[in-house]
């Protein structure tokens, strides 16, 4: 009788597949059913890319490599030496210079060299030149 039971029983089950039985067998290894999008709540990086670069000061495309390279042409020789490009944000470059003679030669050359820098890198991308010793 018992046999019996066991066979009708047996023979009420429908056969599985063996990719039920995978999906059931990874269900309890896992502890829960698969999540249904593995994507969801991951965004793209480019979604940000745009608030990173305005809190960089950087939304107006000036790259500081830029400014570094071009350096020793707009400035010349000598004072390339004795300064460089530290930061460019919200329009504000900042120059760091080697000696206070050479940042009061500078403050004298402000509007000279900030009309090379624009005529360089654009018109409305850099509208103040300050220094720091250093």
């Amino acid at each position: 009788m018992a046999t019996n039971k066991r066979q009708s029983a047996a023979s009420s089950r429908k056969p599985r597949s063996g990719g039920a039985i995978r999906e059931e067998i990874l269900r309890e290894w896992r502890g829960g059913d698969e999540a249904a999008d593995l994507n969801a709540g991951i965004h793209a990086a480019n979604q940000f890319i745009a608030a990173i670069l305005r809190s960089a000061g950087m939304q107006d495309g000036i790259q500081e490599d830029e400014l570094r390279a071009a350096w020793k042409e707009l400035a010349g020789e000598f004072i390339a030496r004795n300064s460089q490009p530290v930061s460019v944000k919200d329009g504000h470059l900042v120059l760091r210079v080697t000696q206070p003679a050479m940042r009061f030669h500078l403050e004298q050359m402000k509007p000279m060299l900030l009309t090379r820098i624009r005529e360089h890198l654009g018109e409305n991308r850099i509208q103040s030149v300050k220094f720091t010793l250093g």
